[in-house]
This record gives structure tokens, C-alpha cells and sequence, in this order.
């Protein structure tokens, strides 16, 4: 048995932590573990009575069993398009509780945090549309000054996280934005569990897209946070909190589109998008279809069911449908929309890794080589689509020929990707953007998404995934239209 290794002791921590005998960081003038878990620090507060601290006291940190997502990370809030039951992993540390100290390092620190997110992050949120961007820089942060605490706490942990991507070993950005984000969470659920109305449906939806953020931004991190990915016994772990996070935003638009459909805040942000154009008819030859080669053999080996073999059916060629659309405009920010319009199907696919699945998901992460510019997407193709390309044998004749567009796209070194090698003409995506907008635009699409949300809602419960059902209906009656539009393949689940 080897040797113990030889440490320091320190016995200059706080109270806090002796009580709860872990290690202090002994930083002054709170500690790292006391700002982490939102509690008073002797340290700042000398007079803080800790003594009778018992272990039930403490907040303890909620790990997810999934192997999906780092096994260090916390559950998201109930957001209306996921069972309050299901465990979402996103963030560590989900038992922080909101910043209440007044000290004046704690003031600078937000100080910072509201300058550089007015300054330099609200940029960065809107991909293409200088109103969108406006929108974030004056109007977000005013309204959360009146009484949104937690879409204050929300712009101040992404803009901590933004200011860590600039300097990663700063130690007071990491307890910030883990800190600031577990206050979102928390104070996030705790609305939306009292229900959404038109006081706070604007503050809930501009959290739930910052969440988003926060969750694609956070795997940046993921090696300083839970441990390099690749060394862990299960190999590499899907983003699924991507799908949950975004797939939230649908929620709480669907849920809450009676109000939001009004707003001056919303509207913009949600008309920046590009219109969905997809082909859902199969009768046209595409970039990407070769990824539904062989679906049908797959789709009746899989279950006996005629209704869950269509939704799988359906879940595959609408997820190929919307690679198609983003693939002829990806500098528009279109691929960021796969994940929230993809069905609770193929989330599901995914979570089981069905080669079909992941090739679909790497080639979405190819699309994202065009975004690589972004900061909170940047490296995000390459460590993705290698991670992806992982989980396959090289020898594999069926799938790893259809993996090979993504990884050269992942691994090309340079600024502009030619369009030979892209496989779309880059003149002619301007040109399509405004005749896909001729035809609707997003605010149209989600009247239906709205409708369809209403008619789920006065279903009987015991239909399971009723709104998967309808929306396949939906699809297939407009699919016959040669412009057809869709905004999202919903299997919704409505608000808890």
C-alpha cells in the first residue's frame, strides 16, 4: 500500500467549514465554500454563532444518475416542457442559495458583472440582429430591476462566465458564476412553479434563454469543473442539458404565448430568428439524407407499437429536415434552433445512443463550425464531434462513412470553409433567408405551437405524449404544401 501523501493542515478556516469538517480556501473576506452556498461567512461576519451547525443543516450538493451529463452537476427547474420528476443535469452545486451579502467586494463584483454584460455579453447573445441586441443591452437589464431577481441574477452569471472564458483561473469568477446561476435556478423554479402570468412571462422567458446560454457555455468548462471528460470510465458524455435547456424556452413561449405575443421585448428577439422552411415531404433529395438511409428497418426492429414506431419515424426525418434548412443558412444562427425543435423522441434516442441519433447530433455539431466565432460556441464543433466520433468502431461500414462530413468540417483549419467542401453555395444564403421570411416568420409559427399547446391541455392525461400525435398529424397535412413552414416537432408537456 503506497504512502499517504504528506499536507499541510490549516486550521485558519472559517467556522462554517470546521463545522462541516471539509476544506477551507480560507479567502477573505468569504470563503469560497460560504460563497458557494450563498450562507454568511465569519470571516465577513465575525459574530455568526456556527456552532450548532449540524451535518442536516448544510446543504448538500444533488447529484444526477444519468450518464449522460457530468455526474457533478445539479437539476435544472421544473420548466413546463419537462416532468417535474425527470432529473435535468446541468450546473454543480445546486444547493446555493441566493447572494444576500452586502460587502463591498460583493458590490464591485456585480458592478463588474452588470458593466461587462451591458458593455461586451449582451453582444455576443444575439447572433445577427442589431435589435436583438439592443433589446439585451437596455431593456433585459431594466426589467430585471423591477423585481426579476432572478433574471438579474441570470445576466450577472453569464456575464461572470463570459468575463471566466477571458480569464479561466479566476478563482472569485468560478464561485460568481456558479453562485449567481444556482440563484437563478432557484428562484427560476420557484416562479414558475407558482405559475406563469403577464407580470412575469417576459422575466421568465429572457431567464429561460440565458439558462440556455449559461448550459452551452458551461461545457467549456467542463474539464476545470468535473474532470476531463475522456478519462472517465463511461467515455464521453452527451450535452444533453443543451436539448433540456432549450427545449425550456419552447415551454415557456408555448405556455405562455397569450402574453408574450404582445410584448415588445419578446416579439424582436423571437423575429431575429430566420422562418423555418422544411421539406418534410421526402420527396426531394437533400444534403443530409443519407443519415435516414435504412430508418425503417430501424423503426420496426425497434418496437412492435405502430403509434411509437411513427413517432420514432417522424422524430428521425423531422430532426434531418431541420439539419437541411440550417445547413443552406448556418451564418444566421439557424442551427441553434435544432435544439429546441426537435421532439422529446429523439432526446430520448439519444439518451439510449442509437448510431442513427448520434450520426444526426454530429453532423448538428458540424453546422456549428460556421458559429465558431461566438465565444460561448467556440471549439464547440471540434471537442463535440470528435467526442461523438468516439462512441463508434472505425470498422463500423454502416455508420462511419456518414460521420465523415462532420468530422471534416470539425477539423478544417481556417476562417471561411469553402463552399465545395460545405456543400451549399454561400452567395445564395442571403437570398434564401428573405424568401423563407416572404413566406412567414417566427411569430406565425408559434401561434400554431400556441394552439397546439391549448389542444394538448384539454386532452385526458392518460394519453402519453398526446402532443407528439398532434404534431405529427400537423406535419404531415402541411408537408403536403410545397412552402410548407413548421416552427417546432412539440411533444410539449404542459406546465406543472
Amino acid at each position: 500500500m503506497p504512502p499517504r501523501r504528506s499536507h499541510k493542515k490549516s486550521r485558519a478556516g472559517c467556522q462554517r467549514c470546521k463545522a462541516r469538517k471539509i476544506k477551507c480556501d480560507e479567502i477573505h473576506p468569504r470563503c469560497g465554500n460560504c460563497m458557494k452556498h450563498g450562507v454568511a461567512c465569519d470571516f465577513e461576519h465575525p459574530n455568526i454563532v456556527v456552532d450548532s451547525l449540524s451535518p442536516e443543516d448544510t446543504p448538500r450538493p444533488t447529484t444526477s444518475t444519468s450518464n449522460c451529463d457530468s455526474p457533478s452537476t445539479s437539476t435544472l427547474p421544473p420548466t413546463p416542457s419537462i416532468d417535474i420528476g425527470t432529473p435535468l443535469t446541468l450546473y454543480r452545486n445546486p444547493e446555493s442559495l441566493p447572494l444576500t451579502t452586502n460587502s463591498k467586494s460583493s458590490r464591485m463584483m456585480e458592478l463588474k458583472l452588470l458593466h461587462h454584460y451591458t458593455t461586451i455579453t449582451c453582444e455576443t447573445l444575439a447572433i445577427s440582429s442589431p435589435v436583438s441586441e439592443k433589446i439585451w443591452r437596455n431593456t433585459v437589464p431594466s426589467l430585471a430591476f423591477t423585481g426579476a431577481d432572478f433574471l438579474a441574477d441570470a445576466l450577472l452569471a453569464v456575464s461572470a462566465l463570459h468575463l471566466r472564458y477571458n480569464t479561466p483561473q479566476d478563482q472569485e469568477l468560478v464561485r460568481a458564476s456558479h453562485a449567481y446561476m444556482a440563484s437563478t435556478l432557484s428562484e427560476y423554479s420557484a416562479s414558475l412553479s407558482k405559475g406563469i402570468n403577464e407580470s412575469n412571462a417576459e422575466a421568465l422567458f429572457l431567464t429561460a434563454a440565458l439558462i440556455a446560454f449559461q448550459s452551452t457555455a458551461s461545457r467549456i468548462f467542463s474539464r476545470d469543473d468535473s474532470g476531463d471528460l475522456k478519462d472517465r470510465s463511461d467515455g464521453y458524455v452527451l450535452p444533453l442539458s443543451w436539448f433540456h435547456s432549450f427545449q425550456g424556452v419552447k415551454a415557456v413561449v408555448a405556455s405562455s404565448w397569450q402574453w408574450l405575443r404582445h410584448s415588445g421585448v419578446v416579439v424582436p428577439i423571437i423575429e431575429s430568428q430566420p422562418a423555418l422552411n422544411l421539406d418534410l415531404s421526402g420527396q426531394n433529395a437533400n444534403f443530409f439524407g443519407h443519415l435516414l438511409n435504412g430508418v425503417e428497418d430501424e423503426v420496426v426492429g425497434m418496437d412492435d407499437d405502430p403509434a411509437s414506431q411513427q413517432l420514432t419515424r417522424q422524430a428521425y426525418q423531422h430532426a434531418v429536415a431541420v439539419l437541411d434548412w440550417a445547413h443552406k443558412i448556418p451564418h444566421t444562427g439557424a442551427p441553434l434552433v435544432f435544439l429546441a425543435t426537435v421532439s422529446r423522441r429523439f432526446v430520448e434516442l439519444l439518451e439510449t445512443r442509437r448510431p442513427r441519433a448520434l450520426a444526426i447530433l454530429a453532423s448538428y455539431f458540424g453546422l456549428l463550425k460556421c458559429l465558431d466565432g461566438v465565444w460561448w460556441l467556440k471549439g464547440v464543433s471540434r471537442r463535440e464531434v470528435m467526442g461523438i466520433i468516439s462512441l463508434f468502431d472505425p470498422d463500423d461500414e454502416e455508420w462511419w462513412p456518414r460521420l465523415q462530413w462532420p468530422l471534416q468540417i470539425a477539423l478544417f483549419d481556417g476562417d471561411a470553409i469553402p463552399s465545395n467542401i460545405w456543400g451549399a453555395d454561400w452567395d445564395a444564403e442571403k437570398a434564401m433567408v428573405a424568401e423563407a421570411n416572404q413566406n412567414g416568420n417566427f411569430v406565425s409559427h408559434i401561434e400554431l405551437l400556441s394552439q397546439m399547446f391549448t389542444t394538448m391541455q384539454n386532452m385526458p392525461s392518460s394519453m402519453p405524449d398526446a402532443l407528439d400525435v398532434i404534431a405529427h398529424q400537423t406535419l404531415l397535412t402541411h408537408a403536403r404544401s410545397p412552402h410548407h413552414q413548421v416552427l417546432f416537432q412539440d411533444d410539449t408537456e404542459s406546465p406543472h
